[in-house]
């Protein structure tokens, strides 16, 4: 899977498959051109404000609107739970803050990915993407597709169910939609993205709004007594902070897009540190306001509380609030499209993908290869009956790998003192959150050491394959020709050109 060196390239109107470039209609293809000195690269369109749309889209999906029961279940108690609901979002604000320092210090696109591979070397850092390949970036979309089909239909069906084959037929034009737009423009994907987080705030602000005037009417009985205490294990508590931490998950979004962002040192700590504001008061304000209706035994049992607490106070406008959680689950599609592909562009230019995934659309300048692998796999995925399983088995490798990145910046600290750090942060911030992610993934161990246990299987496939398709140089003649033969024929069916890092 290694790279070819990086071929020069220039715009122009017709594709040339011998020198896999574009070159002027006017221009003898055969012969050199000054503009052949340019590059085709990833454009800096990434500003402030779609910054912030990335990581809010990407955070706010279903699960606030339609089950945030798991740390009620597991605190027992309405003020332990909205105490929670802060923690989580204290401390992803802390690992915030640490990607923050990270992306404003390795000014290169890939998060994870890359901040590993810069800090423990190449196979960590393969194992990571090739798991988020195969099952977890695929498993994800699939299971937000689904919500996203299941509650654009639902108002169509009421008081009926929508039928399976509906909800998989929609989910799969959605799909097709979301990878078409990211394929085609960078700027028309951040505008929609941009449009989607002003609709998830809306959303929002539906409920708590609503919520804020039911409290102040004096709907206090469920705050009565915040911490009487059930019968709770004392495993709940740690369990409650994984639910808060899952559902708190996606701030680190926007260092997927790093080499896109314009004034990084400056917008990048300022969307994290915006964003992370808004979504915490937010998420406390919406169970808050959910509190003033339901009961927690009510929250319990509600299979989509949002639409439970629409039903109570907002009667027959209760049908907007399935649209509302709709283009919730398509801005957190369109904003994990849009960021992982740069994630697998990365691990491409580095070798450790397929060379084709390196490759740019040389007039939409998007990453057209490594958006589009995600797509036959994400429709597969539709269809395994058992999806939500798939992601209980990978769920600690998030914290494993996201742990380990930060653990990075604690390691780069002493390994290299001198690398330019525009944005740092006081070092107890990486050690603290570091530490609780290594303390969740040991807590998965312990909870559920069989679907753990399997996740665990799945990342350690990784070595192998890090072994047999990196490493392994000698690999066939014929091999080596067929890979060539299709990625030239995929070049000029897509009509891209192979890369060069930007530059500052």
């Amino acid at each position: 899977m290694s790279n070819t060196p990086i071929s020069t390239v220039c715009s122009g109107e017709h594709f040339n498959p011998d020198t896999c470039g574009y070159v002027p209609s006017n221009t003898d293809s055969r012969q050199p051109s000054k503009s052949a000195q340019g590059k085709v690269v990833l454009k800096k369109k990434v500003n402030l404000l779609r910054g912030i749309s990335i990581i809010i889209g990407t955070i706010i999906g279903a699960g606030i609107f339609i089950s945030p029961k798991g740390i009620l279940q597991h605190t027992g108690t309405v003020g332990m739970a909205l105490v929670m609901w802060t923690a989580c979002g204290i401390l992803s604000l802390f690992g915030a803050l640490s990607y923050a320092e990270l992306g404003t210090s390795i000014n290169k696109s890939g998060a994870h990915y890359t901040y590993i591979l810069e800090a423990f070397g190449p196979l960590p850092a393969f194992v990571r993407v090739w798991v988020e390949l195969i099952i977890i970036r695929p498993a994800a979309t699939a299971v937000i597709s689904l919500a996203f089909g299941q509650y654009i239909l639902q108002p169509l069906f009421m008081p009926c169910g929508v039928p399976e084959l509906a909800v998989k037929i929609t989910t799969t034009i959605g799909i097709t939609v979301i990878m078409y737009i990211n394929s085609i423009s960078v700027s028309w994907t951040a505008r929609l993205q941009i449009f989607l987080t002003f609709c998830k705030l809306a959303a929002i602000l539906i409920i708590v709004i609503p919520g804020m005037m039911q409290l102040f009417k004096g709907e206090t009985q469920h705050f009565s007594q915040p911490f009487q205490q059930k019968e709770v294990s004392l495993m709940g508590l740690p369990l409650a902070f994984y639910s808060g931490m899952y559902a708190y998950a996606g701030w680190f979004y926007m260092n997927f897009v790093t080499e896109e962002v314009e004034n990084p040192e400056k917008n990048i700590p300022l969307a994290i540190c915006i964003s992370m504001m808004v979504v915490t008061v937010g998420y406390v304000l919406t169970n808050v306001a959910y509190f003033t209706v339901m009961s927690p035994e009510e929250l319990l049992a509600s299979e989509a509380v949002a639409v439970t607490f629409a039903e109570h106070l907002m009667g027959k406008f209760s049908v907007a609030v399935p649209i509302f959680v709709a283009l919730s689950c398509f801005g957190s599609m369109n904003g994990g499209v849009f960021a992982v592909a740069r994630m697998f562009f990365v691990a491409s230019r580095e070798g450790h993908l397929p060379e084709i995934l390196s490759m740019i659309h040389v007039r939409k300048h998007t990453p057209v290869p490594a958006v589009i692998v995600l797509y036959p796999l994400t429709v597969f995925m539709l269809f395994i009956s058992d999806i939500y399983s798939l992601l209980n088995f990978l769920s600690f490798a998030r914290w494993l790998f996201i742990g380990l990145a930060v653990a990075g910046l604690i390691y780069m600290r002493h390994k290299r003192p001198d690398m330019p750090r525009p944005f740092k942060v006081p070092l107890f911030i990486p050690v603290f959150f570091a530490l609780t992610c290594l303390f969740i993934v040991a807590l998965s161990l312990y909870s559920d050491p069989i679907n753990t246990g399997i996740g665990f299987a799945i990342t350690l496939t990784g070595i192998p394959a890090y072994y047999l398709f990196v490493v392994w140089d000698s690999k066939p003649k014929w091999f080596r020709r067929l890979m060539g033969s299709v990625t030239k024929t995929l070049q000029i069916i897509l009509e891209v050109v192979p890369s060069e890092q930007h530059k500052d």
